[in-house]
């Protein structure tokens, strides 16, 4: 039998932190977001915007601004960044209905 949450048990929660390798090398450690943050990133009109709020938002080591974020976006390649914003999706359970969403899109 599960005891029911209290207050304190929903307001008070920890995010896990999780190691991310980066392709070529080095790792960053980022965390889930809140469903606040996931929000305010889903709000996002630009995809560039939308993923500078992501990795600002979840990135714990080292801690980026936005700004930093869309410096990282014109510097790196492609593939370091996409796989920080994988594990940033998949573990905020931002990835679960993606390819739903991507049939709804195609057949709208």
């Amino acid at each position: 039998m599960s005891t029911v949450s209290t207050v304190d048990d929903l307001l008070g929660q920890a995010f896990g932190v999780e190691d991310v390798p980066l392709p070529g090398g080095g790792l960053v450690k980022v965390r889930p977001l809140s469903r606040a943050e996931a929000l305010k990133v889903e709000a996002s009109d630009a995809a560039d915007v939308m993923e500078q709020r992501l990795v600002a938002a979840a990135l714990v080591e080292p801690k980026l601004t936005e700004a930093q974020v869309a410096k990282w976006q014109e510097v790196s390649p492609a593939g370091q960044i996409q796989a920080v914003v994988e594990a940033i999706t998949r573990i905020s359970g931002m990835d679960q209905n993606a390819g739903k969403q991507a049939y709804a899109d195609f057949r709208e």
